[in-house]
């Protein structure tokens, strides 16, 4: 983030807390290997960033009043991590999702014609009950609509805790310079509070990120998923 000054201490400050707190967060670009304890989660694959995150839509052909209102494909952001469990069953997990769009990738709002804040942040938790041992999926989307007016994600970060708030694993990816992977930015003020020179943020806080399960990604594969709740 060109207009966001992070000094070298903040930076390697905000990476020891990251990897203090959550235990087996990614350091670089290392996804963490863990022994198969019970309590422990092993994260098999991260969430993708910019355009990879992207993906049209599955098409289901049917019946309409009114027809087909878009001709062209329309792609939404899929932000989505793969991770292992070892307990024969886990009561709940519980996932904290934290994404920042940048608005000069939107597809649609060209050279930021609507003026928007360089960055927009979007939040959401998601709640997964009885998770069987074995590998699985989680993941949270943001509409068409999103990508075209906001832009596209450049960093992705989650946290996984238990019912009792127990952090067990996380892990951000990021293309932003300034935002470092593995550490939480969300909770830097010199980041989620930094202004431009005229006092505007550079960070616009949004909602709309939906767990998958009430959008149409419900559809596709779905027993890679658990019962969810969003909160």
């Amino acid at each position: 983030m060109n207009k966001i000054i992070i000094t070298s201490l903040v930076v390697v400050l905000s990476t020891i807390a990251f990897a203090q707190r959550r235990g087996n967060v990614r350091k670089g670009t290392d996804v963490p290997r863990q022994s198969a304890t019970e309590n422990k989660i092993l994260l098999e694959q991260l969430p993708k960033t910019g355009m990879s995150s992207c993906l049209g839509a599955p098409r289901i052909d049917g019946p309409s009043q009114i027809g087909q209102c878009y001709m062209k494909p329309r792609r939404w952001i899929v932000c989505e991590t793969k991770y292992k469990t070892f307990a024969k069953f886990i009561d709940q997990l519980t996932f904290t999702w934290h994404v920042l769009l940048e608005s000069k990738t939107a597809t649609e709002n060209k050279g930021n014609k609507e003026g928007l804040a360089p960055y927009s942040y979007f939040s959401t938790t998601v709640n997964y009950f009885n998770i069987p041992n074995g590998s699985h999926a989680a993941c949270v989307c943001l509409p068409p609509s999103y990508l075209e007016l906001y832009g596209e994600p450049r960093a992705i970060g989650f946290v996984i805790s238990n019912k009792d708030g127990e952090v067990l694993a996380g892990d951000t990816v990021s293309e932003i310079k300034g935002i470092k992977s593995g550490t939480m930015f969300w909770e830097d003020q010199n980041i989620m509070g930094a202004v431009d020179k005229s006092g505007k943020p550079l960070i616009e806080r949004r909602q709309g990120l939906l767990d998958r399960s009430k959008t149409i990604w419900a559809l596709v594969n779905p027993n890679d998923y658990e019962t969810t709740l969003v909160q």
